[in-house]
């Protein structure tokens, strides 16, 4: 911060006092925790590098996936009163410091309605995983982006619709 009337060479040496810094950590879309400071610090959060000094981030392997099926009706992202009590079971069972949510649809319906069920499917969760105290680092939809099955068969498809609990430890 520069302040009024101070040239650059001035401002380096300018501290503020009084100030807390509180280090915020979030994880990327690649799946790397990161940290930052309020003054603009930032650093990995994972202490290993490869061989280019680059470092190596957690992959994001899924604890838990839910067939969608098995806890919403058709387009809705509404949970049933079952569905909720097998969510918070497992979120009390896991043993995870944070969860990262991702909800998936097959390929039926548009993309931009895919998208949107998806991310409402995975604040259902996410707001189950609350209610038990878990923290939620992030919740993503990827609508019909991330298949793990073909899309030209309704076993592949009810595959497809899914939300992905990725547990962070």
């Amino acid at each position: 911060m520069l302040a009024l009337g101070a040239t650059p060479a001035l401002a380096d040496k300018i501290s503020v006092a009084g100030e807390n810094y509180t280090p915020t950590i979030w994880v990327d879309p690649d799946g790397c925790e990161h940290w930052v400071m309020d003054d603009g610090v930032e650093g990995y959060m994972t202490p290993h590098t490869n061989r280019q000094g680059i470092p190596v981030c957690r992959r994001g392997n899924p604890c838990g996936v839910m067939h969608s099926d098995q806890f919403f009706a058709t387009n809705s992202a509404r949970i049933s009163h079952a569905g909720k009590a097998r969510l918070a079971q497992f979120f009390a069972s896991t043993g995870a410091t944070a969860y990262i949510i991702a909800g998936h649809t097959d390929s039926r319906a548009s993309d931009q309605y895919n998208m949107r069920l998806s991310f409402n499917r995975a604040n259902a969760v996410a707001a189950v995983a609350a209610s038990t105290g878990a923290r939620i680092a992030d919740v993503r939809g990827y609508g019909e982006r991330s298949p793990i099955a073909s899309n030209a068969t309704a076993h592949g498809m009810a595959k497809n619709r899914r939300v992905e609990i990725i547990c962070i430890r």
